[in-house]
């Protein structure tokens, strides 16, 4: 048996068991594919898969433990790549980065040219997807790093930490009465077209269990998973917006320096929506480089290597940060 069995049936599994797809992901022949998983299943004495004809059909019971087994081989073969590059190349490699569309608008930017002062050598390489999409590019090592809002601490596959706390915000035209309104509700926002985030992005659960627990149906006139998406709707007229806290720093820049000329105003709406903490996770068991610690610690003051190698061997936990 081989790595590139192993590496052909993690593939075959990942792909839904279409041996095409894994084969083009694989930049190899579909026949070659086929033939190394037989060739492995053979080796084994068991059946990895069920077939019907030449299609795989699904895992089998045995199958199902190859594959953690796989798994775990092929993740020790990915820290043994890294610890290579750790120390043969100390300052130099990639750093692949899973996030949302906000945490990389708006968050890293700063964060990646930093690292980049620090370790100029160091590509930066940024996949941005919903929040379950960063969690499966963890998994799969596509990314040995991820940030988003929501569902990270749902699998446990990962490790993950607090990075930083923050809170929606009511975003309104400048001329809207609920800009200029000392105290507002949620039943005063539900009268209103409301205009903000897809339910799996940027804490959009908490705008919905807010409401639910009120017994209000709000209107979502426009969902997005864009900030400046929100914003630019919210210009239109076509309602008011919920957009996270650092999605709006613009909008209260302007209304500092300019007095809301910039035709939007911004209110918080934490009291309503409550805080929402957008967490860091790693897979568990990786091998983390040199400067993929720098990275985290430029996130939040909360994070240190010794805080991320304790969690990472299980021994910290939220409530020691």
């Amino acid at each position: 048996m081989n790595l590139h069995q192993f590496r052909f049936v993690q593939e075959a599994a990942r792909r839904n068991l279409n041996l095409t797809e894994a084969a083009k992901a694989l930049h190899t022949s579909q026949p070659g594919v086929s033939k190394a998983i037989i060739e492995l299943e053979e080796e084994l004495g068991i059946e990895i898969f069920a077939r019907h004809g030449k299609r795989l059909k699904r895992i089998t019971e045995p199958g199902q433990h190859v594959l953690r087994s796989i798994e775990l081989i092929m993740g020790e073969v990915g820290n043994l790549k890294r610890i290579g590059e750790q120390y043969s190349t100390q300052d130099s490699g990639t750093l692949s980065i899973a996030t949302t569309h906000t945490q990389a608008r708006y968050v890293l930017p700063e964060k990646v040219a930093a690292l980049r002062a620090a370790y100029p050598k160091v590509n930066i390489s940024l996949h941005q997807g919903a929040p379950g999409q960063v969690a499966r590019m963890l998994i799969d090592d596509v990314a040995e790093i991820g940030i988003a809002t929501e569902s990270l601490s749902d699998y446990a596959e990962l490790v993950t930490l607090p990075c930083y706390e923050w809170q929606h915000m009511l975003v309104v035209p400048a001329d809207h009465p609920l800009a200029k309104q000392e105290h507002f509700t949620l039943a005063d926002i539900a009268k209103e077209p409301l205009i903000t985030y897809h339910p799996s992005f940027t804490g959009r659960t908490k705008i919905d269990t807010a409401f639910a627990h009120a017994h209000l149906e709000p209107r979502v006139a426009l969902e997005a998973i864009d900030s400046d998406v929100i914003k630019t709707y919210v210009r239109l007229g076509m309602g008011i917006g919920i957009a996270a806290e650092m999605a709006v720093q613009d909008i209260l820049e302007d209304c500092a320096n300019n007095g809301g000329k910039g035709g939007l105003v911004a209110r918080p709406a934490g009291q309503l929506f409550g805080n929402n903490i957008t967490r860091v996770a790693f897979k568990r068991s990786a091998y983390l480089r040199n400067f993929v610690y720098t990275f985290a610690e430029l996130l939040s003051n909360r994070l240190s290597r010794d805080l991320i190698i304790k969690a990472m061997t299980g021994h910290v936990n939220d409530y020691e940060l």
